[in-house]
């Protein structure tokens, strides 16, 4: 089955494709090269309400479906997957929220977030938790009318940037993940600190730090849900999400095939343009069929998310191990397309490249992925 978009949410592919060919594309170059967030681009998307997407309708978002955010991030991953990461990371730091928060806690936070002044994140990961979260070393301890978190987040996305965290921290011991709970933790609370910024491979233009907390004081009212939830809101969380990276390597993708049928059609080599030679006709051709089975993929997972179904995690890890495992790929067979050119940092392959390695790693590494499939499959 062929997932087909509403002509609504086909009408926002074309807006959001205007603006990410008309002012992210230009940037995309800089914005890797400077390692810098780029405000303007959090700006525009603010502006013209992209970021209220995620946000429900009644605390002043759109409520869109996660299929709509899903195109959205894929148009802008297209010319630049950092710009994408703004709108994918600020979906998955207010998911946790949607999912598990109060009514006075959405009133609180979800205005100023759909107008995109405030941007979330998400904090899970620990230099000694990656993949195993039930190791967690973050602690939170009740203290009359405040929570005291201590401990260290590292990989976080929008770190810095973000106003509005999800955090997950241990409030009991001994007893696994039962023991983790979740709180929405604001970057001024007292305690709250921004630590080392990464330097990496590829989205370089979004900010990847650690977060510290240093007896970092939480209003109880900050707790999320109830005690020992916290394990169930992440991967809950984690399965909404998923799809979205999806999105982002189904854009990487795109871009990159787009880039290199375009070269192949201008270059010419052996008297004639490099797309008559069969050889690079069945990269092309192949290059093409992997992108739009991943997209697909990937459009039926957000649907089922939308959908409710009992088969989220598995559909929606399928659409980010394909996806990511496609744009890792596509964006190699597109590099080899341009030959030498394509290492050059003149053209954008060699980037796209490089940013669609994260995509088989964050929220989830492919093995992880391979083995949330392999159980829904077995039951």
């Amino acid at each position: 089955m062929q997932y087909e978009l509403t002509e609504e949410q086909e009408t926002l592919r074309r807006s959001i494709r205007d603006l990410a060919q008309g002012i992210i594309a230009p940037r995309a170059a800089e914005i890797d090269e400077k390692a810098e967030f780029p405000e303007d681009i959090w700006e525009q998307l603010a502006k013209y309400g992209w970021l209220s997407l995620v946000i429900p309708e009644e605390y002043g978002g759109t409520g869109a479906p996660v299929l709509t955010t899903c195109v959205v991030i894929e148009e802008i991953a297209k010319v630049c997957a950092s710009s994408a990461l703004i709108l994918a990371v600020h979906s998955l730091g207010s998911t946790p929220i949607t999912i598990a928060g109060s009514h006075e806690q959405k009133t609180r936070y979800f205005p100023r977030m759909a107008a995109g002044e405030h941007l979330a994140a998400f904090a899970l990961t620990e230099p000694g938790a990656g993949s195993d979260a039930s190791a967690l070393g973050t602690t939170a301890v009740l203290d009359g009318d405040h929570y005291r978190l201590n401990g260290t987040k590292c990989f976080i996305s929008n770190g810095g940037v973000a106003e509005i965290y999800s955090v997950f921290a241990m409030t009991s011991h001994g007893v696994g993940t039962k023991g983790i709970s979740a709180f929405i933790v604001e970057k001024s609370f007292p305690g709250f600190r921004i630590g080392k910024m990464e330097h990496k491979m590829g989205i370089r233009g979004n900010p990847t730090t650690e977060i510290l907390f240093e007896d970092c004081l939480v209003p109880r009212e900050n707790l999320l849900g109830k005690e020992g939830e916290g394990f169930r809101i992440a991967m809950q969380t984690l399965d909404k999400a998923r799809p979205g990276i999806g999105a982002q390597a189904v854009g990487i993708a795109q871009g990159a095939l787009d880039f290199a049928a375009s070269y192949a059609k201008q270059r010419i080599q052996f008297k004639q343009p490099l797309a008559a030679l069969p050889a690079i006709q069945f990269k092309l051709a192949d290059m093409a069929m992997h992108t739009e089975a991943a997209r697909q993929l990937v459009y039926k997972a957000a649907a089922m998310v939308d959908k409710g179904s009992k088969e989220v995690s598995k559909l929606s890890a399928m659409a980010k191990c394909f996806a990511s495992d496609t744009a890792m790929w596509v964006t190699t067979e597109a590099v080899q397309v341009l030959g030498g050119y394509g290492y050059m940092k003149e053209y954008p392959l060699e980037r796209m490249m490089r940013d669609a390695k994260i995509t088989q790693i964050y929220e989830g590494t492919n093995e992880v992925q391979r083995l949330v499939i392999a159980r829904g499959v077995l039951g």
